[in-house]
């Protein structure tokens, strides 16, 4: 699921990124209250094999998504409304790697640091930094919220195309909707600042 070619803005591993303001102990209560356990790691772990050989298929029908919704492919477009092909092709290879990292990643500091660089790229401070884009300057908290249903709804069939029962791909489910929700849970802390 992950490759060895370099993605453009691509900074998990890179020595330099700030940490985040988010705390481990703060990130343990996080955990347990979208009830995620170590069940839930292994099913991620199981889920990220399945998705391996699908993520330019789950991609197309996400981005099929945002581009039928105007208001929603605004954000990757001119301040005048013309999408901007270069940045969502950039955006799409980070995408791609997001899925990877969300199952396979250990949930660490490492790992929670490049949650918050991800979160500030959605935010005035970072939005169009990283890919020297043109375009609106941040993407409003409610999408970001909003989202979670469709990256969740859409991803079923792609866990249940790899022939597991289906009380695995419950499973498998389950935990990555608890993933999702534990990511936009920290995406929110820039936007909200000290009332996260």
């Amino acid at each position: 699921m992950t490759s060895s070619e370099p993605v453009p803005g691509y900074t998990h591993d890179d020595p330099d990124l700030a940490p985040s303001p988010v705390t481990r102990a703060e990130l343990d209560l996080l955990l347990a209250s979208v009830l995620f356990g170590p069940a839930d790691q292994q099913a991620l772990h199981t889920a990220g094999k399945v998705l391996s050989g699908q993520i330019e298929q789950i991609l197309d029908v996400w981005y099929g998504f945002v581009g039928s919704h105007p208001h929603l492919v605004a954000y990757f477009s001119t301040p005048d409304g013309a999408p901007i092909g270069d940045y969502l092709a950039r955006v799409r290879a980070r995408f791609a790697r997001w899925i990877a990292d969300t199952c396979t990643r250990p949930y660490d500091e490492r790992w929670l640091a490049y949650q918050h660089e991800i979160a500030l790229r959605h935010t005035e401070p970072k939005k169009n930094e990283t890919d020297h884009a043109d375009s609106v300057p941040h993407i409003p908290l409610r999408y970001i919220i909003a989202f979670i249903y469709p990256i969740t709804a859409t991803i079923r069939p792609f866990l249940a195309a790899g022939g597991h029962s289906e009380e695995q791909v419950e499973a498998m489910h389950q935990a990555w909707f608890k993933a999702v929700t534990l990511q936009v849970a920290l995406w929110s802390q820039p936007y909200a600042g000290r009332a996260w």
